[in-house]
């Protein structure tokens, strides 16, 4: 493993890897707190203005382009975002079911999918992982 393909890339693709690999771990922590809690709402915050940054982020990334200087990767920060300020609303309203359902499926979605597609052969976090 060599961090050196990551901090030789553009700086939005740093700002948005780094806080990516931020956010696997404090998803990880957030888990281990008991719901509702402080520290839940606390933690939970900070997970979300991070999952925002990392949306927003992807947009100054255009390696892979599909549509213009997008690809299918934008369209899931565009439904992360979208997703988050459904799934804070429904915190709110004390909608616990639709709130950790959401949750849930941004983790898996936004994080566990979308973070093994930088995995792929010619990606940047490929590189890092493999040491090339």
């Amino acid at each position: 493993m060599s961090f050196s393909p990551l901090l030789t890339a553009s700086l939005p693709v740093i700002l948005h890897a780094f806080a990516a690999l931020f956010l696997c771990g404090l998803t990880l922590v957030l888990f281990t707190f008991k719901r509702g809690a402080r520290a839940h709402r606390v933690l939970g915050w900070i997970w979300v203005c991070l999952m925002g940054f990392v949306a927003l982020t992807s947009f100054w990334i255009s390696d892979l382009r599909h549509f213009g200087p997008f690809s299918v990767i934008h369209a899931l920060s565009l439904w992360t975002l979208i997703s988050l300020v459904l799934n804070v609303r429904a915190a709110r309203r004390h909608d616990v079911t639709s709130h950790r359902a959401g949750m849930k499926s941004l983790v898996f979605g936004a994080l566990i999918v979308a973070g093994l597609f930088t995995l792929l052969p010619g990606r940047i976090m490929f590189d890092v992982v493999l040491g090339v």
